[in-house]
């Protein structure tokens, strides 16, 4: 017990980090039935993101194709869930290794392309997923499109909720804890993962292709493992993200999907941990908020107002907005502006201890910013 106080007292972001585990155990009992369902949607996509900033924000491969994975995840779960009626253990696990499999095959694309080549061709991918799946009706039920899977393990089956003496969870609350597991487990992985050759290799490729390869990286190798990363990730987010819509059309995984991905990584930090989980909670916390609020202002429809914009065309101005301001003024977003809070907030302190340690504790934060980037 000592010890895990001990390295929660020298260590901040442990600190942090089992402090948002705690607060996100206890959150679906804080809050609504209409907030719940709107943690669980910043949960899934806070998984699809990170799948993308593998590839986009840990690579430097952009990619605007990622709705294309996650339909793939997700038909792959309604065909074993619903069709061949397997456990969740299996088809929500099967949705990313198939999808996987498709970001191999796809993979060799960006030996050739770079930039906004291979960004224009993966929107290719987009559009090729919905002419399939709108005409294979075997996987998808066609341009009407099918049901999708309810989780279930064993005897639990998420449609029926949980009871664990006097406490109910009903299938939201299981929703979030799942989506909750699977977010933990990808952030936990990805974080190993960039510990390793391969991470390193990962942000080699893309600081400098030609530099990384003169410094002894395989390009290829780093490049086709990182689509297969990202599309593994993408696939399950996409089994999570059909099962909580019960139905699904090819239609709703399109270009837009991908942007929205985009919009999460840039909004909240590409390249590091928690940046797709806070682009998640700002981007999907954005259009749950105007939602709610619409009835109230005047320039939303929603309510008793016929007029004015829609939410989700009030949000996409906003997402565009904040891409700009991002982009322009903190390429490294949400958690690039947490940084600065910080090293500010240490200096403040330093200069309310004197002049004798700044010169020192400059250095030191000049050094911090340096890994930050």
């Amino acid at each position: 017990m000592s010890r895990v106080l001990t390295a929660v007292t020298t260590s901040p972001a442990r600190a942090a980090s089992i402090a948002a585990v705690v607060v996100g155990v206890l959150l679906p009992f804080w809050v609504g039935a209409y907030w719940l369902s709107a943690l669980v949607w910043v949960l899934i996509f806070a998984l699809g993101a990170l799948g993308l900033d593998v590839l986009t924000g840990r690579t430097g491969q952009i990619s605007l194709g990622h709705a294309f994975f996650l339909s793939v995840g997700a038909y792959t779960g309604a065909v074993l869930g619903l069709t061949l009626h397997l456990s969740a253990l299996l088809w929500i696990p099967a949705g990313g290794a198939v999808a996987a499999v498709v970001g191999a095959l796809v993979a060799p694309t960006a030996l050739r392309l770079k930039g906004m080549y291979l960004a224009i061709v993966s929107i290719g991918l987009v559009y090729l997923g919905q002419y399939i799946f709108t005409n294979v009706s075997y996987f998808s039920g066609g341009p009407g499109g099918r049901s999708m899977p309810i989780p279930a393990f064993g005897s639990l089956n998420f449609a029926n909720g949980l009871s664990i003496g006097p406490i109910f969870i009903n299938d939201d609350g299981l929703y979030y804890y799942l989506a909750f597991i699977l977010l933990g487990l990808g952030m936990l992985f990805v974080r190993n993962v960039s510990r390793t050759h391969l991470g390193r290799s990962m942000t080699a490729v893309r600081d400098g292709e030609l530099a990384g390869a003169v410094l002894g990286v395989n390009v290829a190798r780093t490049k086709i493992t990182a689509f297969v990363v990202s599309s593994f990730i993408a696939g399950i987010a996409g089994a999570m993200y059909g099962s909580y819509l019960n139905f699904a059309t090819p239609g709703q995984f399109d270009l837009g999907l991908s942007v929205q991905f985009v919009a999460m990584i840039i909004v909240g930090g590409m390249g590091s941990l928690w940046g797709p989980v806070l682009g998640g909670l700002f981007v999907w916390g954005l259009q749950s908020e105007l939602d709610s609020l619409a009835s109230s202002l005047p320039f939303l429809q929603g309510g008793a107002h016929t007029s004015g914009i829609p939410v989700g065309d009030a949000a996409a101005i906003v997402y565009g907005l904040l891409l700009i301001v991002f982009l322009l003024l903190e390429p490294r977003g949400v958690v690039g502006l947490g940084h600065r809070a910080a090293l500010l907030a240490r200096r403040r302190h330093v200069l309310s201890r004197g002049p004798a340690v700044i010169s020192s504790v400059t250095d030191s934060d000049t050094q911090t910013h340096q890994k930050v980037r």
